[in-house]
């Protein structure tokens, strides 16, 4: 057969036997044991070959601050006011060139899929969106990048605001996010942005809940507004930290809320671990929410990154890998099926979620990337980095495993 470039050796599923995979016009035309070719060949090395990891949460405009403002308090409080400070200074330029350092650290970490939050208000104007947007086109080559806009500093508190959503949303937007917490009316803020989702047509992806008091939420009037408005499966919640405090019962009946509302979940571990229990000086609790407890209910979860090297998170490397062997110590997983089950909140889930299909299979395009390892749950437990990829059959990064200098 003819093709254009064949990888050999690929395992697609842990536990299958290795396959080659036929390539011709960025996409995958054949997947056989042994295809017979002259075409120029990768070996995979019977390692496992996967459509990319997929960051379901991530902040590119208000990434690598740690040079111009701080948080020493490391509060929540503390972090958006320091970037409040900030944002007044940021340009598009500016933003660009810290976002496209992320993306670049993304796509060597295999990284092929980003939801990329965006904060949209008078302070900062469109300038977050008008520079995401061109990083959005700048790096089809490597990766898709999804544009969610929202409210950091409340909605209905802040106006001018909503105005400029609905520009951005306007402007190519994908989807528009919530953040009720910061609001002076939370109902009010998330009633808007079901009305403004229904108007646009998008989906919705809220921060939310972002403490570790159990008496009050705002999570059940969100699941109670995507019911209403019919929008199961096109609403996910990101941090959601009080549901690190709920006891068995209560887990239980939430786990149950968010699968018949059909909301996704996602776990933010650096930001979380970081930010949360700053009031305890010993036994501080972990506020990281228990995924593993929700995708095991059937219910979408995944786990992000959420910001790189500013006053919310000072540290981060883009390793999904790393994200979620983080995860699985703090929720204390071992198991292969556990830790398999965390490889696909860094796969699977977020692929889906994002509304693409992380199936290997002829016909799709060739968006692959190579693992030092065999099974998903080794790259969890080892936070294999990958050693290259590829988008639509053209690499995009090459990361070879060290040579070792033996005397």
């Amino acid at each position: 057969m003819s093709f254009e470039f064949v990888v050999r050796n690929a395992v697609l599923q842990d536990g299958a036997a290795p396959v080659d995979i036929g390539i011709s016009n960025g996409k995958i035309e054949a997947i056989a044991p042994e295809l017979v070719t002259c075409a120029k060949t990768l070996d995979a090395g019977g390692n496992r070959v996967i459509r990319g990891f997929a960051d379901s949460h991530l902040h590119l405009d208000k990434a690598c601050l740690l040079d111009r403002v701080s948080n020493p308090a490391g509060t929540l409080a503390g972090a958006i006011a320091a970037v409040t400070v900030a944002k007044r200074d940021f340009t598009q330029e500016d933003i660009y060139a810290r976002g496209r350092k992320v993306l670049e650290k993304a796509i060597g970490q295999g990284t092929t899929l980003i939801r990329t939050q965006v904060e949209i208000d008078p302070g900062v104007g469109l300038a977050g969106f008008e520079a995401v947007r061109q990083l959005k086109v700048d790096f089809a080559w490597a990766l898709d990048l999804q544009i969610c806009v929202f409210p950091q500093e409340g909605l209905l508190n802040y106006p001018g605001t909503e105005e400029l959503l609905r520009a951005a949303l306007d402007g190519g937007a994908d989807l528009l996010g919530g953040c009720p917490y910061t609001d002076t009316d939370p109902a009010g803020h998330i009633a808007r942005i079901f009305d403004m989702a229904r108007a646009y047509d998008v989906d919705l992806d809220f921060h939310l809940d972002f403490d570790l008091d159990p008496n009050w939420r705002h999570l059940d009037e969100v699941a109670r507004q995507t019911i209403a408005y019919g929008m199961q499966g096109r609403v996910a919640i990101g941090h959601v930290t009080k549901l690190s405090t709920l006891p068995p019962a209560r887990l239980a009946e939430t786990v149950a809320l968010m699968r018949d509302a059909g909301i996704a979940l996602t776990v933010l571990p650096a930001t979380d671990l970081f930010m949360t229990g700053r009031d305890h000086d010993h036994l501080v609790p972990r506020g990281v929410a228990p995924a593993h407890a929700f995708h095991e209910a059937g219910v979408c979860c995944t786990v992000a990154t959420n910001n790189v090297l500013n006053p919310f998170t000072p540290y981060g490397d883009c390793s999904l890998p790393r994200m979620v062997n983080l995860f699985a110590n703090v929720a204390q997983l071992g198991s292969e099926d556990a830790l398999s089950r965390c490889f696909a909140m860094i796969t699977d889930d977020p692929i889906r979620l994002l509304g693409h299909d992380a199936a290997i299979v002829e016909g799709a395009a060739a968006d692959l990337v190579a693992l030092p390892v065999r099974t998903g749950a080794a790259n969890v437990a080892e936070i294999g980095r990958p050693l290259w990829g590829m988008k639509a059959g053209r690499m995009t990064f090459d990361a070879p495993a060290p040579r070792l200098f033996m005397p």
